[in-house]
């Protein structure tokens, strides 16, 4: 039997496979979307390469990981029928970390969130049905939490349907929230909701760039219109990834809703700026709070234009509302029951920074290995 993980080619969903594997000897049922297996198996080796070497990938391969080749939106995953059957039995627990973060994309959104979310919770049902299921475990948002302003929010005070969402992306998880406990009400089940995940605290190295190209913008500019003693709630991946891991191997969590989160620890705006200024030797920034309309009229107006500056500020444009509201989610229940918590933002900013601006914004993935055989490079 196994875990059936979705998004295990996805930046979270990459580091939960390695930390299952690795920490757990997990079994793992994998969806990825791919033409072919060795299409699927070469997606699947980019994604963990940054936590796995390839002998030690090449062993989970054979021994730990079944790939089953389907699209999250199709039907039954788009498999037949013998390989749905098969996904169905032998999956004993489910991890959905796959997710569209295309906040300025409603149908987006909604095919892959709500669409998506469904298809997986059908399975579930089956698998339910058939032998019992372990425990279903949703990867969502603390954005469900809409907006806000100058709040610290408790997870049982997160879900507030009246209130106003920021985007598609956090209305359609908050959705999936709602499905999950409608069509799985005798399961287990533990909702994890990631604050703003960025980068990995035991390395520079990262996959995912779009949130850092926003960061280091703004780490460059002399001035920031942000309130210097704001809060912003980052949280470092290697965290999320171990506590969805451990929380969801554990027979009995304490609670079923976690803020995988940095909380009240979330760091100021001259705390984080004042650090990076420091490692770069420089001065840090000067804060404008009043000139936070006219940046974001100005970042709007550049979204719509073309060119590099442009792309940058359609980048801005999405993550501005969670740089402004102030808020940070209680992290209580997590830190506790882990006994740690996530690194502050500071102690791995400046390297983050470094290895971005150095590649480029990009990774050197490495190739499938031509002595290894099993899939074409």
């Amino acid at each position: 039997m196994a875990i059936f993980l979705t998004g295990s080619t996805g930046y979270i969903g990459a580091h939960v496979a390695a930390n299952l594997l690795e920490g757990y000897a997990a079994s793992l049922n994998v969806l990825v979307r791919a033409r072919d297996p060795q299409e699927a198996q070469l997606r699947l080796w980019r994604a963990l390469q940054l936590h796995l070497d390839f002998p030690r990938f090449y062993e989970y391969l054979q021994t730990k990981v079944r790939i089953f080749c389907g699209d999250l939106t199709s039907p039954g995953f788009g498999l037949n029928r013998d390989e749905y059957d098969r996904l169905v039995h032998t999956t004993d627990s489910v991890i959905h970390c796959a997710a569209s973060l295309n906040r300025k994309s409603e149908k987006s959104c909604l095919n892959v969130n709500l669409r998506g979310t469904l298809e997986v919770l059908t399975l579930a049902r089956h698998a339910e049905h058939y032998h019992g299921l372990r425990r279903f475990s949703e990867v969502s948002t603390v954005a469900v939490a809409g907006k806000r302003s100058n709040e610290v929010v408790t997870e049982d005070r997160s879900l507030e349907w009246d209130r106003s969402d920021y985007d598609p992306y956090a209305r359609t998880k908050k959705f999936c929230e709602h499905m999950m406990r409608v069509l799985l009400p005798d399961t287990p089940k533990t909702v994890f909701r990631p604050s703003i995940v960025l980068g990995d605290s035991r390395h520079a190295e990262t996959t995912q760039f779009d949130m850092v190209k926003a960061f280091v913008f703004l780490a460059g500019l002399p001035v920031l219109p942000f309130r210097p003693k704001d809060k912003i709630d980052i949280v470092n991946v290697d965290f999320v990834a171990d506590a969805i891991a451990t929380l969801h191997q554990k027979e009995q969590p304490q609670y079923d809703t976690y803020h995988l989160s940095s909380g009240t620890g979330s760091q100021t705006f001259r705390e984080l700026t004042t650090a990076l200024a420091a490692a770069q030797q420089k001065r840090g920034p000067v804060f404008l709070p009043f000139a936070e309309k006219p940046f974001a009229g100005s970042v709007n107006f550049l979204s719509n234009r073309k060119g590099a500056l442009a792309k940058g500020a359609s980048l801005l444009k999405v993550f501005m509302p969670y740089l402004v509201w102030n808020t940070v989610f209680d992290n209580t229940r997590v830190t506790s029951e882990l006994r740690r918590k996530p690194v502050p933002f500071s102690q791995y900013s400046f390297p983050l920074l470094k290895f971005s601006r150095e590649n480029n914004f990009q990774y050197q993935y490495q190739p499938w290995p031509a002595a290894a055989g099993g899939t074409a490079a």
